[in-house]
């Protein structure tokens, strides 16, 4: 079972946590530099989710629009980590 548990977190649990520690500490600080908070986070994405019920499906183009700027960061970092990934792996 600890070998499942193992290949499901991606190695040992306490090397997990100390990975994503590391990084939400990196990610708190980037965040906090650009003025956010975790309440203006989660409120950020409730009022997403507001406006978009509330506009309907003329928020579809709105959407799409945030859907392209995300992927524009998203898609290069997930490249990235994906060829890293298959060079240590190999």
């Amino acid at each position: 079972m600890s070998n499942a548990v193992n290949r499901f977190l991606g190695g040992s649990p306490l090397a997990v946590a100390v990975k994503l520690v590391i990084i939400s500490l990196l990610v708190g600080v980037v965040l906090s530099a650009l003025g956010m908070t975790p309440l203006g986070l989660v409120q950020g994405v409730i009022d997403f989710f507001a406006r978009l019920w509330e506009l309907g499906f003329d928020a579809l183009g709105q959407f799409g629009d945030w859907l392209i700027l995300g992927a524009t960061l998203v898609i290069p970092v997930w490249l990235v980590m994906r060829i890293f990934d298959r060079g240590r792996g190999s």
